[in-house]
């Protein structure tokens, strides 16, 4: 089994690796020339996503700088949008659902090490990965750390570390991240309510 197949189902792996180190040179230097373009490159934007994602849907929206160790485990749902300098450390899988809106800084580590020094330093590492489902908008500087699973219509609130998995339909913040409440059909009418004042200023 290569050290590739060893990540890719999360057992210990040596990421000092011949393929792995020619597949994250790949992820760098696509990285390098998404972060280098601008606003009027979105034709060459989104070739380059296409090249280094696994998944990518319709209508992303990833505002440089975005960073990532391989971007070929990493599955992205339509309407995306993430804001500036986010991390996605994709040693595993990362699947992100339809319509998740990422804050600045949002960091996605699906990379563990052990706990034991004497392994860690033998420089065996692995990885956990992550599911986002659909409807989500995660606040500016979150960590979602390894092994997490996030439902679908969730807030997250800023500064978050989310270390557990977060049901569906719920706002949850904090370091550890915890549920703070469930979203209702009382938000869904206040919010209607604020659209509807939205359009009656059009």
């Amino acid at each position: 089994m290569t050290e590739k197949e060893k990540m890719l189902k999360g057992m210990l792996y040596i990421a000092n690796d011949e393929e792995l180190e020619q597949d994250n040179l790949k992820a760098q230097m696509l990285t390098y020339e998404y972060n280098n373009t601008t606003v009027m490159d979105s034709e060459r934007r989104k070739k380059i996503q296409k090249e280094l994602f696994k998944h990518i849907g319709r209508n992303p929206v990833i505002i440089p700088t975005f960073r990532c160790d391989y971007g070929s485990n990493i599955s992205i749902g339509d309407n995306f949008f993430a804001n500036y300098d986010c991390i996605i450390i994709d040693v595993c899988d990362v699947t992100i659902g339809n319509n998740v809106f990422f804050a600045p800084r949002v960091c996605v580590f699906t990379a563990a090490h052990p706990i034991d020094a004497e392994i860690r330093n033998t420089l065996l590492e692995y990885g956990k990965p992550i599911t986002i489902g659909d409807n989500v908008w995660i606040g500016g500087n979150t960590v979602i750390n390894p092994g997490v699973t996030i439902g679908s219509n969730v807030v997250i609130g800023s500064g978050s570390v989310v270390t557990k998995d977060i049901p569906d339909n719920v706002v949850a913040a904090g370091n550890p991240c915890k549920i703070l409440r469930n979203i209702t059909e009382e938000d869904k009418k206040y919010w209607e309510e604020k659209r509807q004042e939205y359009r009656l200023t059009k």
